[in-house]
Formats: structure tokens, C-alpha cells, sequence
């Protein structure tokens, strides 16, 4: 098998990295110099690193870094995202929350755990292996910093691109935070899907002591939104969880008390299984509209957009590897599970065979985000672990 070299190089220390990474303030659109602070890592290396950066109406600016060394087959990339989400109230934090501090044996900073944390890993991981002097393949790095954000500008251009040039990714892994209560307890091996539905019924504004001259939107609205909620979706599947559609707002913008509002608004967001994909459940919550307003009369406008429908990485090859890696660092058997939300995984999976795995992410988003310093070493550990069982065995799914 062909393999890809580089000048030698020492292995580099993952919890350096990551602090680096997380003195760079880059809550999304902003970079804030992360993509360069990685880079100055990688390159030395022997990567090839690439930024892409792009743009499209109404949306913010991103850049983005493609770090790949090796030409030749099989191709592991390793997907991420530089940005993060805002601070919130700082006062709150008891560091700088990009300080990267490390209090207690916990590295604290936003983005330590989700996941500028398993980025250092994985770029350590890998350097491990070049130091010794060949890849029998590829390697690569996709890491976009539209993660957080509309996540239009990032993972999914970045793969477009590669494959109008015809390069091929044979398998992925997706550096979120999967562990729940210890590091390597959790591999997720899907995702269930996302989709919005904004619902406007109009009516006509009166006066409340005459409501024969008024249509007031409110009392169908609550009925549209009621036979929506009252439905089972689904029981579930093997891998993936019952559907569930949940209502998120219901807003009249009406501030007095005697006045019927002439518009009401409501919003309902469904996370489902690989039974249902965006453009079925637009469908379905049209029928139900339609019969509610056949039944009481009446007019709605609802507005859809499916963020990612859900995927499934099937349990095989590919996903007993990494089992194997996790046990044999950690001594757990990882549960292989499709909870959660949405990740870029789902442009992935179109693309590329793909799981996510990371450190554990009982604070991330939150005051004082922070992750065991030891766990960073065990994860760059797995990843060294799972890149040498790849590149000597790949797997076939």
C-alpha cells in the first residue's frame, strides 16, 4: 500500500493545543485566529492545509480549514468545529472563559468540551503517527466554524467542494462530546433528524366586547397546535427513539387586554427517527392542518425548514474498531447510541461512513465549560489507538 511521509516531528501535547485554541474567542461567525493557531500545528506536521472560506445571502462570512496529509487511499478524516458558542454573562464564570486555565486538574474555557478539546486531541493523535514516519494512506482534518451557527457556510460546502475535485472520504469521525459520565461510555453512531414548522393563522383585530366583528386567530391556533402535539409520531426503531414534535413558542405580540388580536403565531420543532425525513412531515402537518381548518374553517400559513433528516451509521466494521480503541484505553464497552441532537454528521453521512466520539459533555454551553485534563489524554490515547487499528486493518463498513 502506497503511504504518505512527512519531516519527522515530535508528538505534540493535546492540552497545549487545546489551550491555544481556546485563547482564540471565536463564538460564531467570528474566528478570531483559531484556524491559524491550528494550523501552526499542523503544518509542521507535513499537512496540506487549505482554508475555504464562504459566503451566500443573508448569512455571515465563514472560514474554514481542510488539513489533509497523504494522497493515496484509505482516506480518515477527522470532522470538527473551531467555533462556540457565546459566554453568556462572564461575571458568571469564575475564570476567564478563554483563559484556558487549568484549575484542579480541569481545563476550563468556552469550547473545552465542545469541541476545540478533541481537536487538540486528534491533531496529537495523529502526530504521534507521523513522527514515527509514514501514513499508509490519508489523513485529514475538516474543521469549519459554522458548527454553532446557521451552519450553512461550513461542513456541507466544504464537502461539495472536495467532491466536484473527486476527492473521496472513506470513513469519518466527528469529534463532539459523546460521553455522558465517563469518558468512552457513549459512541454515537446517528442522529436523529431536526425540522422547524413556523404556523401564522390570520384573523381579524377587534374590540373583545365585539366579537361578532372580529375572527380572533387564537382559539384555532390552539386547536391547530393541540392535534399536532396529541399525535404519536412513531413507537420508535431499533436504533433511533419515538419522534417527538414539541411546541417552542406561541406568541399574539398583543400588550392590551381589550383588544382580540388579528394574527397568532406558533412554533413547533419535530426530532425524528429514520422512519419519517423532512418532506414527509411537512406533509403530514399540512394534513392536519388542513383538517382542523376544514372542520372550524379558517386560514394558516406554515413555513418548514428540516435542518438534517436522521441518519444511521450501521453497526459493523467501522464501529466495532473504534468499541475496540475506547476499550482498550478506557476498559468500557462503549454504548452505541443515536440520542441527542444534531451534529454536522448529518452532511456527513451523505458523503462518508461516519460516527461521532469525544470527551464527556456534561458542561458544555455552559458557565464555566471545563474538562478533565487527564480525559484529554486518554481521548488523544483512543484516537492514537483507533487511527493505528485503521490504517492496519480498514474496515469495510
Amino acid at each position: 500500500m502506497a503511504t504518505s511521509s512527512s519531516p519527522a516531528a515530535a508528538p505534540y501535547d493535546p492540552v497545549e493545543i487545546a489551550q491555544a485554541l481556546i485563547r482564540c474567542p471565536s463564538v460564531t461567525p467570528a474566528d478570531a485566529g483559531a484556524l491559524d493557531a491550528l494550523e501552526a500545528y499542523l503544518k509542521p506536521l507535513g499537512f496540506v492545509c487549505e482554508r475555504m472560506p464562504f459566503s451566500a445571502p443573508d448569512t455571515p462570512d465563514i472560514d474554514n480549514l481542510y488539513a489533509r496529509i497523504g494522497t493515496t487511499a484509505p482516506h480518515f478524516c477527522f470532522a470538527g468545529h473551531s467555533d462556540v458558542v457565546p459566554v453568556g454573562n462572564a461575571d458568571a464564570w469564575s475564570v476567564d472563559p478563554f483563559g484556558a486555565e487549568i484549575k484542579a486538574g480541569r481545563l476550563f474555557g468556552r469550547g473545552a468540551a465542545d469541541m476545540k478539546g478533541a481537536i487538540a486531541c486528534f491533531a496529537a493523535a495523529a502526530s504521534r503517527l507521523i513522527a514515527e514516519g509514514s501514513i499508509p494512506g490519508s489523513v485529514s482534518l475538516l474543521i469549519t466554524g459554522d458548527e454553532e451557527g446557521p451552519a450553512i457556510n461550513g461542513t456541507q460546502r466544504m464537502l461539495e467542494k472536495l467532491a466536484a475535485r473527486g476527492e473521496t472520504i472513506d470513513h469519518c469521525l466527528v469529534g463532539e462530546p459523546t460521553s455522558v459520565n465517563k469518558l468512552g461510555d457513549m459512541i454515537k453512531i446517528g442522529r436523529r433528524g431536526s425540522i422547524n414548522g413556523w404556523l401564522t393563522v390570520t384573523g381579524t383585530q377587534g374590540h373583545v366586547a365585539y366579537p361578532h366583528l372580529a375572527d380572533n386567530p387564537v382559539p384555532l391556533l390552539l386547536e391547530m397546535l393541540k392535534r399536532l402535539n396529541d399525535h404519536v409520531l412513531d413507537e420508535g426503531t431499533p436504533h433511533f427513539q419515538p419522534s417527538n414534535l414539541e411546541i417552542t413558542t406561541i406568541d399574539v405580540g398583543n400588550p392590551t387586554t381589550n383588544v382580540i388580536p388579528g394574527v397568532a403565531r406558533g412554533t413547533v420543532n419535530i426530532r425524528f427517527n429514520d422512519l419519517h425525513d423532512g418532506a414527509s412531515l411537512d406533509s403530514w402537518m399540512r394534513q392536519m392542518l388542513d383538517e382542523v381548518v376544514a372542520e372550524k374553517g379558517g386560514t394558516y400559513e406554515l413555513k418548514t425548514y428540516n435542518s438534517g433528516n436522521a441518519f444511521l451509521t450501521t453497526p459493523g466494521d467501522f464501529s466495532a474498531l473504534a468499541s475496540r480503541a475506547v476499550e482498550k484505553v478506557t476498559g468500557l464497552t462503549p454504548e452505541l447510541s443515536t440520542s441527542g441532537g444534531t451534529s454536522d454528521a448529518r452532511f456527513i453521512c451523505k458523503y462518508a461512513p461516519v460516527m461521532e466520539f469525544g470527551l464527556t459533555n456534561a458542561t458544555m454551553h455552559k458557565t464555566d465549560e471545563n474538562v478533565p485534563v487527564a480525559d484529554m489524554r486518554q481521548l488523544a490515547d483512543i484516537y492514537e489507538a483507533l487511527l493505528r487499528s485503521y490504517f492496519a486493518t480498514p474496515p469495510a463498513s
